[in-house]
């Protein structure tokens, strides 16, 4: 850094200049530019001591912005030092100097429709405010965010050596050592970086931004639980009792467990008609932003009950005698059953389960914001297993992770899975993260007929643990409450956007993933590696890392699980589902190393009770 001194500027004013006008409108600009519609363009100053983290809180909010779609610039002071002002020194003219350009660099990016990030001690009450008139004045949001660290925790980082220069007099000017630091007097946000992660940080002003309506709520990574509030369950209680009454069946009632517990986020109740639409034609929900939304979540209702509960301005939602949840502002439409199925499945086949209970169902959508009276349980068991996504973000921080990575499935685990686990584990450890976290997450919704029970799994995937097949200290097994609806690639999205609002940061896809055969057929419904081609173009899912399934096969030479080497196919054996749905029938093992032992038991018991019954029938 410099000693204090006036840079020779150039001070002859332009006169003969005149402001044009352009004839793009802020408007038509944000229509073109970043991934969620409206214009966002604003100005994010962060101000603090050298040192206070502003760089790191800069950067780290730039990339979450990003990530999602929305269109950020940092503007970092030592950067910034290295062209546009690399005349000035750090005398208070050049210092003045130095952010008054800042300033109209600043304004330029915001009116382009991008929220700039200055990161400058701009050490100065006066400049500051100048910058934000510049802004205000032109009609730009501008947030001043005090980055809040003591110069003793500053002084102690000293990431750039300039405190001990400054103690030791080489440097000259340094503020908070022999220079003044104003700071400011009402900050749009004051956030401790020397006490709170960079995580904490960021998410305080990316709620600073959404109730500013600069980034939109589903930006966050909030989770939108859709609980009565605890202090207001009585009353809901009594206002649902006095209410009309809506049966439902455990399909819906497994929709509205994922909605309540906020799987669904940003969606209030079961869609309406817009939300519908934006799912059916464009796989996203739009009014918030672009949000990714591959599979509708709707209440089917009959004619009758149509007719009954239209003009209702609410009812309540009933589940075996239970009342489970308000429902608000209904909105009756017509469920167009056919097209549902063909845009959602690529086929109205009625053999294929889900689109045969679709065509079983109401005539009639409704859509409306639900209140849900207490946490849905299933009393089977397993409900502690059901964590919300709440719950298991939680549950990964006390596990120490600095990454998440979510496998989902419903089969039982075989050592190929944990073999591809096991792989992504290192693979993020490579990457320098020391503390990965496995969630190991099986669906636990409906599913056909011919799958293994949810009960089962469980138990087989604990089986899994005690064996040491997969690390019991960084897996969190829980189960996931959506309904299977085995519709391929349009289907995996939601799977892996549910992850993502759970915490997760990385998400392992399999080889066809919510596929199945054809209803008339042994063909592939789906082709089978389109799940992972179409994770990794989707839209709205770009904060998460998709991991491809690399193909496991059993090695003959090896007599373990292995990666598959086509340049030696004959060393390997596929085990397919049939065979091992077979060999577990009849009471016989597998090869060696196909699955943990005591995994297995679990599984063959499983088949030849089955068996046992049909002899018995």
């Amino acid at each position: 850094m410099a000693t204090d001194r006036r840079t020779s500027l150039d001070t002859h004013k332009a006169t003969n200049v005149t402001f044009v006008p352009g004839h793009v409108s802020r408007n038509k600009r944000a229509q073109v530019i970043g991934q969620r519609g409206g214009f966002r363009g604003c100005c994010v100053w962060f101000t603090g001591l050298s040192g206070a983290g502003k760089t790191t809180l800069c950067f780290a909010l730039e990339e979450y912005l990003c990530s999602r779609g929305i269109p950020s610039y940092s503007l970092d002071g030592d950067n910034i030092r290295t062209g546009l002002n690399k005349n000035l020194g750090f005398s208070p003219t050049d210092r003045e100097e130095n952010i008054r350009r800042i300033s109209e660099v600043a304004k330029l990016f915001a009116d382009g429709g991008i929220v700039v990030l200055t990161s400058f001690i701009s050490p100065y009450t006066r400049d500051r405010e100048k910058a934000r008139k510049l802004h205000e004045d032109a009609g730009l949001k501008f947030f001043e965010i005090f980055v809040d660290t003591p110069i003793e925790v500053c002084e102690h980082r000293d990431v750039k050596g300039l405190y001990k220069k400054a103690r030791a007099g080489i440097i000259k000017g340094f503020t908070g050592i022999d220079s003044s630091y104003e700071p400011p007097d009402r900050p749009d946000l004051v956030v401790k970086a020397g006490e709170w992660e960079v995580d904490n940080c960021v998410q305080r002003i990316i709620t600073l931004l959404a109730d500013n309506d600069v980034v939109p709520y589903s930006s966050s990574n909030g989770v939108l639980e859709l609980f009565v509030p605890e202090g207001r369950v009585e009353a809901a209680r009594r206002e649902a009792s006095s209410l009309p009454k809506l049966t439902i069946t455990k399909l819906d009632t497994q929709w509205l467990q994922v909605l309540s517990e906020g799987w669904a986020t940003p969606l209030k109740g079961f869609m309406r008609e817009r939300e519908f639409l934006q799912c059916q034609h464009f796989g996203c929900l739009l009014d918030s932003g672009t949000f990714n939304f591959s599979i509708p979540i709707v209440l089917p209702v009959s004619k009758l009950d149509k007719e009954r509960l239209e003009g209702e301005d609410a009812f309540t939602l009933v589940y075996e005698g239970r009342e489970l949840a308000i429902f608000k502002s209904p909105e009756f439409y017509v469920h167009r059953k056919e097209e549902r199925c063909c845009r959602q499945w690529g086929t109205c086949n009625k053999g294929h389960p889900y689109i045969k209970m679709v065509y079983e169902s109401g005539d009639w959508l409704v859509g409306g914001d639900v209140q849900v009276l207490e946490r849905i349980v299933w009393n089977d068991g397993l409900d502690a297993y059901r964590k919300t996504p709440r719950e298991l973000r939680q549950e990964c921080l006390r596990k120490g992770a600095d990454a998440v990575f979510a496998f989902q499935l419903r089969n039982p685990i075989h050592n190929g899975h944990a073999l591809l686990m096991q792989d992504t584990h290192q693979m993020l450890l490579e990457h320098g993260y020391t503390r990965p976290v496995l969630l190991l997450h099986p669906l636990g919704g409906w599913t056909k007929a011919d799958d293994v029970p949810l009960a089962t799994r469980i138990k087989q995937h604990h089986a899994v643990l005690e064996e040491g097949v997969l690390d019991p200290g960084s897996t969190v097994l829980a189960i996931f409450p959506s309904p299977m609806m085995y519709a391929g690639p349009t289907e995996v999205q939601w799977h892996c956007r549910a992850r993502m609002v759970a915490g997760a940061n990385y998400y392992i896809v399999g080889r066809d993933p919510a596929g199945m055969p054809r209803p008339d057929s042994k063909e592939d419904l789906y082709e089978p590696t389109h799940g992972k081609k179409v994770l990794q173009m989707a839209p709205g899912l770009t904060q998460l890392e998709i991991v491809p399934f690399k193909v496991a096969a059993y090695n003959k030479q090896l007599q373990k699980m292995d990666f598959y080497n086509p340049e030696k196919p004959q060393d390997y054996e596929f085990i397919s589902g049939t065979k091992m749905r077979g060999l577990a029938r009849s009471g016989k093992s597998p090869p060696d190393g196909f699955m943990a032992p005591k995994a297995w038991k679990v599984l063959s018991d499983y088949y030849q009770s089955i068996s046992k019954q049909e002899t018995q029938i």
